[in-house]
C-alpha cells in the first residue's frame, strides 16, 4: 500500500523541517528549512564537528578580530549546513537572519546579502537559497527590496491573517504559518483540546491559503511547526508543509489513506474581501491578536536565546584554538635567541621578535 507521505505528495511539495542532514535523504524531501533552534540541536552532536572547525578556519582566515570572526563563523556555520543539506535535496534551503534583526529592516537586508554571498562564494546559485525572515513590519519590507534584487525570502514566524496579507502584498516568495504553535497558544490559554479539523491552527492556515488562491497571490504557503500528523492530513493540498523527521517518519509508516482536503479550485468559494495594510494598520491589528502578538515576539525571543548559545558555543572553539596557537607559538620560540623567528599563522608567515 501507498504510504501517507508518498499520498501526500500528490499535492503538496514535502520540505524536511531539520538541521541533521543525515536524517533527511530517507524521507525524499524536495526542500529544507533550518533556523537558529534546529542548527543549535545540530550542533551537539559530534558527528558535525568538522562544520564547526571549518566555520571557525574561514572566519579567523578571514578577519582579525575575534569579535568579527565569531560573528563571521555563525554565518560560515549556516552555511556549511545549508551546503551540505543542497547536497542531498534538488530543491532549496532556507536558512535564517539572526532573530536581533528582526525589528531592523537595513540590517535584515545587509545580513541577507551577506548569507547569499557566502553561498556563491563556494558555488551555490542564490536561486537555490531562500533566507528566512521574522514577519514583522521591518522584515516584511526587508524582504519586499531583497526579492526585488532576485533573493528568495521565506517569511517565518507567521501566526496571523494581518502578516500573510502584508507579506503577500510584498511580493514575497515564501511565507511559513506556524500551525504548531498557534495550536500551543489556545491549549494552553483557552483550555480546550481540539479535534484536527477544528485545530486553530489549522484554520488559520486554510484560510490563508483560500485568500491567497481566490486573489491570484503567487505566494507559496507552506504550513509549519506541526505537533502530530492530524493537523498536517488536514492540510494535504497546501503547497507546501515542512516537516520534522519524527512526523515524516510516522507518516511514511502510515498506510491511512490521505484525502485532499485544500485546493485552488475550492478557493473560490472562500468569502473573505480583499484588504491592504499600510504600517499603521498593520501594527494595530497585530496588536489586537493577542495570540499572534504573544506567539511573535516569544519566538523572536527563543530564536534570539538560541542564537546567543549558538555564539557562545564558537566563542569557546575559538578561545581554544587561541590558547593552542599561543602554546605552539611559545614552543616555537627560542628565549636564548633575540631575533625574530618566522611562523605560520592561519596560513600567513608570520614574524615574532624576541625581546
Amino acid at each position: 500500500m501507498t504510504s501517507a507521505l508518498d499520498q501526500l505528495k500528490q499535492w503538496t511539495t514535502i520540505v524536511a523541517d531539520t538541521g541533521d542532514f543525515k536524517s533527511i535523504d530517507q524521507y525524499g524531501p524536495q526542500d529544507a528549512t533550518t533556523n537558529p533552534t534546529l542548527i543549535l540541536d545540530a550542533t551537539k552532536n559530534p558527528r558535525y564537528d568538522y562544520l564547526i572547525d571549518s566555520a571557525i578556519k574561514y572566519a579567523k582566515g578571514k578577519v582579525s578580530s575575534n569579535e568579527k570572526a565569531l560573528e563571521l563563523a555563525a554565518d560560515k556555520l549556516l552555511v556549511n549546513f545549508g551546503f551540505e543539506i543542497l547536497k542531498i535535496i534538488p530543491g532549496r534551503i532556507s536558512v535564517e537572519v539572526d532573530a536581533k534583526l528582526s525589528f531592523d529592516t537595513e540590517g535584515t537586508i545587509i545580513k541577507a546579502r551577506h548569507l547569499i554571498n557566502l553561498f556563491e562564494e563556494i558555488g551555490v546559485d542564490k536561486s537555490r537559497v531562500m533566507i528566512k525572515i521574522a514577519s514583522t513590519w521591518e522584515g516584511i519590507q526587508a524582504a519586499k527590496i531583497l526579492e526585488k534584487e532576485g533573493i528568495k525570502c521565506n517569511m517565518t514566524l507567521l501566526f496571523s491573517f494581518v502578516q500573510a496579507v502584508a507579506c503577500a502584498e510584498a511580493g514575497v516568495t515564501l511565507i511559513s504559518p506556524y500551525a504548531g504553535r498557534i495550536l500551543d497558544w489556545h491549549i494552553k490559554n483557552v483550555k480546550k483540546t481540539y479535534k484536527s479539523n477544528e485545530d486553530p491552527g489549522v484554520m488559520s492556515v486554510t484560510k490563508i491559503y483560500n485568500y491567497y488562491k481566490k486573489f491570484g497571490y503567487k505566494t507559496i504557503v507552506m504550513g509549519a511547526s506541526f505537533r502530530n500528523i492530524g493537523q498536517i492530513e488536514e492540510l494535504a493540498g497546501c503547497d507546501y508543509l515542512t516537516i520534522s523527521t519524527k512526523l515524516l517518519n510516522q507518516l511514511q509508516c502510515s498506510h491511512k489513506k490521505i484525502e485532499r482536503k485544500l485546493s485552488p479550485n475550492t478557493a473560490h468559494n472562500y468569502l473573505e474581501q480583499k484588504i491592504t495594510y499600510d504600517e499603521n494598520s498593520f501594527k494595530w491589528n497585530l496588536n489586537e491578536d493577542p495570540m499572534a502578538t504573544e506567539k511573535l515576539t516569544e519566538g523572536i525571543r527563543s530564536f534570539a536565546k538560541d542564537g546567543r548559545t549558538l555564539m557562545l558555543m564558537l566563542k569557546q572553539r575559538l578561545n581554544k584554538e587561541d590558547t593552542i596557537i599561543t602554546e605552539k607559538i611559545s614552543e616555537n620560540i627560542d628565549l636564548g635567541d633575540k631575533t625574530s623567528k618566522p611562523f605560520k599563522l592561519f596560513g600567513r608567515q608570520t614574524e615574532f621578535m624576541v625581546v
